[in-house]
């Protein structure tokens, strides 16, 4: 078997936080409102640089923490589904910053799943011989995707990064990734442009009335109760197909780091799997959903904190637009 050893992690958090009053003071909504229903009370926003800068200095802090030279890097994937430019990717962004020199670079994009994709590509490269140090980088800066007239949308995500440096070792590894390209319309942010081609032709009516406001054209929409309904089945249909390949119990599972959509979705989804919620870290509270960087911030923060033990299993799992879900159980 051929698994990971996550030997370095970093995360970037932007300054500003944006606490549930601030937006009251220009939404219709109070700090209990957002609370009872999210479990948010506040996160972060960057205010004044682009979202490559948070994966740079992400990663900049997990190849320090991995003590390794940039140059030894084999491969950047980066994951993101809010980057600053079409292209480049933003991997090749972090390259250049962090001295990466040698390292192939290519983007990952499955929303707030990245991270878990990402991970999980890294695996099977590895599993190549071809590669031996990778760095994986989650970016997210959200905050540019939000109507902010919206309360039911804007309250919910922040911006941040997180970062992890990884090996290959025979340690216990055990995933699965999926989607259900039918439920796109649950979750979605189009991109905002407008062509000049002269060959082009009306591009609207492909998509049925999907766009017919102006913030559907523009910013982040979702349906609240179709993307409730398909995280909570996600999430526990997941868990359970990478214990089933493993051949565990979920006694035997140690830490589970979910995706950090929202607090009742989470809450609901660990009841089914029927794990201690000692076991599940939650970080919602002070950063709400940095999409893809959510599982690498939290990682990063119970490394720094002490609370990861060699030989733990730990779960990932989590969901995004697509929509995608995906989980992993490896031995750290």
């Amino acid at each position: 078997m051929v698994g990971i050893d996550i030997i370095g992690t970093g995360s970037y958090i932007p300054e500003f936080i944006a606490d549930n009053e601030k937006f009251s003071n220009f939404l219709d909504t109070s700090d209990e409102w957002i609370t009872t229903r999210t479990g948010i009370k506040e996160r972060r926003i960057m205010t004044d640089k682009p979202n490559y800068y948070m994966g740079i200095k992400a990663a900049e802090k997990a190849i320090g923490d991995a003590k390794i030279d940039p140059k030894s890097i084999d491969l950047i994937l980066v994951s993101s589904c809010s980057p600053d430019f079409f292209y480049p990717s933003m991997s090749c962004l972090v390259q250049k910053a962090v001295g990466a020199d040698n390292a192939a670079c290519f983007d990952v994009n499955s929303a707030c799943t990245g991270f878990i994709s990402a991970l999980d590509i890294a695996q099977k490269y590895l599993l190549t011989n071809q590669y031996n140090t990778i760095l994986i980088v989650a970016t997210e800066r959200l905050s540019n995707h939000l109507d902010y007239t919206d309360r039911s949308m804007c309250i919910l995500f922040g911006d941040a990064a997180g970062a992890a440096v990884v090996k290959k070792s025979d340690k216990p590894y055990y995933s699965m990734l999926g989607a259900s390209g039918d439920e796109f319309k649950a979750l979605y942010c189009k991109v905002d442009y407008k062509a000049n081609c002269p060959f082009h032709e009306d591009e609207m009516p492909f998509y049925n009335g999907l766009f017919d406001t102006e913030s559907k054209k523009r910013y982040l929409q979702s349906d609240g109760h179709a993307v409730y309904k398909f995280a909570v089945n996600a999430m526990n249909n997941a868990v359970r197909k990478v214990m089933e390949m493993g051949g565990y119990t979920i006694d035997d599972i140690d830490l589970v780091i979910p995706h950090q959509a929202n607090l009742r979705i989470i809450a609901k989804a660990t009841d089914m799997l029927g794990i201690d919620n000692s076991k599940v870290y939650t970080n919602i509270q002070r950063f709400g959903n940095v999409s893809s960087a959510c599982i690498p911030v939290a990682l990063d923060e119970l490394k720094r904190e002490g609370r990861l033990r060699n030989g733990m299993k730990v779960c990932f799992v989590g969901f995004g637009a697509g929509l995608t879900y995906g989980a992993i159980i490896a031995e750290i």
